[in-house]
């Protein structure tokens, strides 16, 4: 009789878990259109992920929060975070000019136009790693510093990104708009991730 009920129950069960599921989804999807409003300040997208990153945490851990929770913090984030995304133009900056050097025929410019392409691509998963666990008050200098070392000792976790990084290049490649909301996934993807990391 009872295997009975715990049989009853089973589909109700997995019903509600695989709602939770798509309620995430769905809140990665709303989560990415608030991103990519906040990063029209072209230099707050490391304060924009971070704010983003944090409201993730907060619906996964079951928390209340919502739009002015993502503001407060991106308000917060932003105050050191713009320099970051300064550097971050810059670096990128660059490794343009070097892809310029590359396909100019200078001799070394291939091999040069490489390294800047997989060192950008290096700080971008490192800004992504350090704006998963950025909280309000804490250093973004102390942040990056040991995201880039979980970079480096965390491949598997690193190479996790680097494809959620490629599904919003597809996604803008074949339709823009698309791109917009898969940001939220990108930045579920680096809070996953950094909680992988912590639990290993």
């Amino acid at each position: 009789m009872a295997q009975a009920r715990v049989k009853a129950r089973s589909p109700r069960r997995a019903s509600l878990l695989g709602g939770e599921k798509f309620a995430v989804f769905a809140e990665c999807l709303l989560t990415g259109v608030w991103i990519a409003v906040a990063c029209l300040g072209v230099v707050t997208y490391p304060a924009a992920f971070a704010a983003g990153a944090r409201h993730l945490r907060r619906r996964t851990a079951h928390e209340g929060g919502g739009w002015r929770e993502f503001v407060a913090d991106f308000r917060a984030a932003v105050r050191g975070g713009w320099a970051v995304g300064v550097a971050g133009w810059a670096a990128a900056a660059a490794v343009w000019v070097d892809v310029l050097a590359a396909r100019a025929g200078i001799p070394g410019g291939p091999l040069v136009g490489a390294v800047g392409i997989f060192a950008l691509i290096g700080l971008v998963v490192a800004l992504l790693r350090a704006a998963a666990v950025w909280a309000p008050g804490t250093s973004w200098r102390a942040l990056l510093g040991d995201a880039a070392r979980r970079t480096v000792l965390d491949p598997a976790g690193s190479f996790l990104i680097v494809g959620g990084l490629g599904v919003v290049a597809l996604s803008a490649l074949f339709i823009a708009p698309l791109a917009v909301p898969v940001l939220g996934a990108v930045a579920a993807a680096a809070v996953a991730v950094e909680e992988r990391y912590r639990h290993r």
